[in-house]
């Protein structure tokens, strides 16, 4: 039993609390170089975001040092030091609001203002969103506590993913979406509690040193006040994931649902929208072509509770319109406008043959009749000589030693005209 708890003790391998708690105090600041670098990390990650390249936005947040001041946070709250938790919450505070900033100027700024899919997934967080920041936090927290620390870090700061959730909220303030920015903000906000509660569960764990106040009245105080602040973050945070647990589950039941009411009988959910939150809860969707009546709609109400989808209501958008014939016009539009094109381009094509000549056919047949001409090349020119007349013109340019003589010319331009049944035909030695 003893191998067994030494084989998974975290204190072996432990680096020198000191030397911790240094480090971690040196990486809260955000003044100078690493303001800059945040501020550069949030350009970059809004790029990412902007052009919808995962590559880019994980570039970002491996030179993000947003990690610190959280992780300062935490380890505030497990060893009773009231002044780092304050300097922690502080530059904490001052990230955030740089990142805002810059994000925002960003994203008002940029005449790319899609919202693409990377952006989509930073303004509804789930269960899953705390897994990742709470485990993520304890790997960090326990590579910072190692004497080797490996190479976790980097990989922490990706899985957190704590600027995306930023950026995604700039881009919400310059759009004026708040729905997208309080989304995101969500997002951010569970990120740094779970990562914080992971520290502070480490720090305890390894027994860090409590900070020894002046006077015993005075310590009493701070371990009362930090010990609420814990409990202010640790209540809710059991809520917040509880709230999105149940969510993850309700959508479970209203995808069974749809599937056995609806899919597997063959019909086509056009439309679907799920609103948890809402009292009593609504499932909102739409059919390419199935018209239900009142008693149907009714009846599926009542199958809800089969579905143990209690204080539902389902709500089926329909109309007079059909939905099918409204797709196939739409198609049909569309064919008929690429039919358009097609017309115009096939038009396009044949004036262009219409104005080249095969210079290579016509230069075998002219040495024959005219063997002094070493090269030529001819096309025809469309001049308009009025808004109503227009008057085409054969050029013809062409190599030899010695410029023909007018007779020849004449010869030349006989034989042409003749040949391609033009009207005008002019002549011209290549210098």
């Amino acid at each position: 039993m003893n191998k067994v708890v030494n084989f998974i003790d975290l204190h072996s391998g432990e680096e020198d609390k000191k030397k911790v708690l240094d480090n971690v105090k040196s990486n809260i600041s955000f003044r100078g170089s690493n303001l800059w670098i945040l501020a550069c990390a949030i350009v970059v990650a809004s790029v990412g975001l902007n052009v919808n390249s995962t590559a880019v936005i994980i570039g970002a947040m491996l030179i993000s040092p947003l990690m610190g001041p959280i992780i300062g946070a935490g380890f505030g709250l497990g060893i009773y030091d009231f002044n780092l938790l304050k300097r922690s919450l502080k530059n904490l505070l001052i990230a955030t609001v740089v990142s805002l900033v810059v994000s925002t100027i960003y994203f008002f700024l940029s005449p790319f203002k899609d919202t693409q899919s990377e952006l989509l997934a930073r303004t509804s967080p789930n269960i899953y969103d705390i897994f990742i920041a709470f485990f993520g936090g304890l790997v960090g927290v326990i590579a910072m506590t190692r004497v080797e620390k490996g190479n976790p870090i980097p990989g922490v700061a990706i899985a957190t993913a704590l600027m995306p959730p930023l950026c995604t909220a700039g881009y919400g303030l310059a759009l004026g979406n708040f729905k997208f920015f309080f989304g995101a903000m969500y997002l951010y906000t569970i990120n740094c509690v779970f990562i914080c509660i992971a520290t502070f569960i480490i720090v305890k764990y390894l027994e860090y040193p409590i900070v020894k106040q002046t006077n015993l009245k005075a310590e009493k105080r701070v371990k009362y006040m930090i010990s609420f602040l814990t409990l202010a973050l640790i209540v809710p945070s059991i809520f917040f994931a509880y709230q999105l647990f149940q969510e993850k589950k309700y959508k479970q039941k209203v995808e069974l649902f749809l599937k056995v009411e609806f899919i597997d009988k063959g019909f086509t959910v056009l439309y679907k929208k799920t609103q948890f939150t809402s009292n009593p809860k609504k499932i909102d969707i739409a059919f390419l072509r199935k018209r239900l009546d009142k008693n149907e709609i009714k009846e599926l109400n009542g199958k809800l509770k089969t579905y143990e989808l209690n204080n539902t209501v389902l709500n089926i958008i329909q109309d007079t319109t059909d939905l099918k014939q409204d797709i196939l016009n739409e198609i049909t539009f569309n064919n008929k406008t690429m039919s358009q094109k097609d017309l115009i381009i096939a038009k396009l094509q044949s004036q262009i043959t219409s104005l080249k000549f095969d210079n290579n056919a016509i230069l075998n047949e002219t040495k024959i009749l005219f063997p002094e001409i070493d090269n030529i090349a001819i096309a025809n020119h469309i001049f308009n000589e009025n808004q109503s007349t227009k008057k085409v013109i054969t050029v013809v340019l062409y190599e030899s030693k010695n410029e023909l003589n007018t007779a020849e010319k004449q010869k030349l331009r006989a034989w042409l005209k003749n040949k391609f049944k033009t009207d005008v035909v002019e002549i011209y030695k290549r210098q």
